[in-house]
């Protein structure tokens, strides 16, 4: 009983690792990548589109964003969106293409990073650790209703905890690799 009710969260957990991942890559560190800009919301027809669904975006060399609207009425919505964006950059507008040239990384803005990254960090345990107590707490339930006996509502608690630790372990790799890179 108790292994179904920590099997249910682990989809949750999935979700959690998924998005920090997803989180992770947007943190620029050296080459900037299309994943910062192709996500950001453009107000165009009157509704948020992605840039990357009114545009071919490339990166032409390790400091610089090209994006090439399919539609040049696109330029001026695209250019605004960025702009709210804070990326810390300008767009320039270079004929029919929108360049978006990156500063080289300083040292206090690795500084700012290593923060972010311990900031992404503790916002995801505390996910992780909402859904232990989601868990856990139907675990008791599920023993005051007299559905567990005692012995497994601790093994349940003892087979929580490792499932925890392993999803914290993935949080802490994650993070330690990001923090390598920035290092580099």
């Amino acid at each position: 009983m108790y292994q179904e009710i920590i099997e249910k969260i682990r989809p949750e957990l999935d979700k959690v690792i998924i998005f920090l991942e997803r989180e992770l890559v947007k943190i620029r560190i050296g080459r900037p990548s299309i994943s910062l800009v192709e996500d950001i919301k453009v107000e165009c027809f009157g509704q948020k589109i992605p840039l990357k669904q009114l545009g071919a975006i490339s990166s032409s060399d390790s400091r610089q964003i090209l994006i090439q609207p399919w539609d040049n009425s696109y330029i001026e919505p695209i250019v605004k969106a960025i702009s709210q964006a804070n990326l810390g950059v300008n767009p320039i507008v270079d004929k029919d293409l929108i360049r978006i040239s990156f500063p080289p990384l300083s040292e206090e803005y690795r500084k700012d990073i290593l923060k972010l990254l311990a900031q992404k960090k503790e916002d995801t345990r505390q996910t992780i650790r909402h859904w232990r107590k989601v868990a856990w707490d139907e675990i008791q339930d599920k023993f005051q209703e007299g559905e567990i006996s005692e012995d497994d509502k601790y093994r349940g608690k003892d087979k929580l905890q490792e499932l925890i630790d392993e999803y914290n372990g993935k949080v802490e790799e994650l993070i330690e690799k990001k923090k390598k890179e920035i290092m580099e």
